[in-house]
């Protein structure tokens, strides 16, 4: 009896272990840098286009002064017409709440850009996202077309379809079909979902290489393994403005 009540003390005694997780309910690799980007989507009213365009390519340094526009495109083909789409990048969280703290106090920033803007706005969207970890925003060589093209993957995150994704998407890109640009993964918005965003000189050159790949049987190999996973997918023929970094 004396044995059991010095072992049972022994072990009342002994540091709490804490809990382990099992690595195979992770849901893909961690995001260890804060780093984020936001897609903005904007809506125009029919025929308030231009003067948005113009307005804002006048008074874009009143918002870039406080963060970092990444590009900014007019939508050409896909979806509701009369669409502006940009991107802000933000160190972290608290980063983006201090830009907006500052903005709400811009008081030549809200008289020349935003209110005269939102007169002509008829709908905004935002969502936050993240580039994936295997891959880096990369500058295209020269001016040129985008292609945003979303996917919506099934639910179980990047540790289910992120490996079969990821050849998908080096493929086309190793076999030279189009230029990527960078990849992005939801974190607020809809979930499961991935922005990749590509490049090409025309949209005759996108096209070509489009054309090419689908007779490619690396490509298709690859594809047909990853739309194991998806659900859904949509794009988007982007256009810079003249004020977008990213032309």
């Amino acid at each position: 009896m004396l044995a059991f009540r010095r072992s049972l003390t022994r072990a009342l005694a002994a540091p709490t272990m804490a809990p382990q997780v099992c690595s195979s309910f992770a849901t893909g690799p961690r995001q260890y840098d804060g780093t984020f980007y936001e897609f903005r989507t904007y809506y125009l009213k029919p025929s308030k286009m231009n003067e948005f365009l113009e307005n804002v390519k006048k008074n874009i340094h009143l918002r870039t002064a406080h963060s970092e526009l990444v590009g900014c495109w007019s939508v050409e083909f896909g979806g509701r017409m009369n669409k502006v789409f940009h991107i802000w990048k933000y160190d972290n969280f608290a980063h983006r709440t201090e830009v907006r703290k500052a903005l709400a106090k811009d008081k030549e920033w809200q008289e020349q850009f935003l209110i005269p803007n939102l007169a002509l706005i008829d709908k905004q969207e935002s969502e936050i996202t993240y580039l994936v970890p295997w891959c880096k925003l990369v500058k295209p060589p020269k001016e040129g077309v985008y292609e945003l093209a979303t996917f919506q993957m099934k639910p179980g995150g990047p540790a289910l379809w992120g490996d079969p994704f990821k050849r998908a998407v080096h493929t086309h890109v190793n076999q030279g079909y189009t230029k990527l640009v960078g990849v992005f993964h939801a974190e607020y918005g809809v979930l499961n979902r991935v922005h990749v965003l590509w490049w090409n000189e025309s949209a005759d050159s996108r096209a070509a290489g489009r054309h090419q790949s689908h007779e490619d049987p690396r490509v298709v190999a690859a594809v047909r393994e990853s739309v194991n996973f998806l659900e859904s997918q949509q794009n988007m023929l982007l256009i810079p403005t003249s004020f977008s970094p990213l032309k």
